[in-house]
């Protein structure tokens, strides 16, 4: 525990959230700001939290984050996937994003199962 930047599923989580806010950052996002501020929130959720339980201090408390972080993997999902459904986003970009989001929230079931067997 305590060293966050150099777990894979921080730097992935990162990552993401630093390409959500270059695809909100242009049209039509620019001029939508609920939905542009409810997808940088919850991308920029995952890696906090997942730092956040990082430095938690114990194994529980760590585990509780990680599955906040899951929470907004879904929410983030949820999101692009309307943003498609509507326009903003092509069908590739989201599938691509989509991906980024099953292999994070795959890391995290196996980072939560880690450090559930060590309470």
């Amino acid at each position: 525990m305590g060293n966050y930047q150099k777990l894979h599923v921080w730097l992935l989580a990162k990552e993401l959230a630093v390409k959500i806010y270059k695809l909100t950052g242009k049209q039509p996002f620019t001029k939508d700001f609920g939905l542009k501020d409810q997808i940088q929130r919850s991308a920029v959720s995952i890696p906090g939290n997942i730092a956040e339980g990082d430095e938690s201090g114990t194994n529980k408390i760590s585990v509780r984050y990680f599955y906040i972080a899951k929470g907004s993997v879904a929410e983030l999902q949820t999101q692009l996937i309307i943003a498609c459904e509507i326009g903003y986003v092509e069908n590739s970009v989201m599938e691509s994003l989509a991906d980024k989001c099953d292999r994070i929230s795959i890391m995290l079931n196996k980072l939560i199962k880690t450090r559930s067997e060590n309470f």
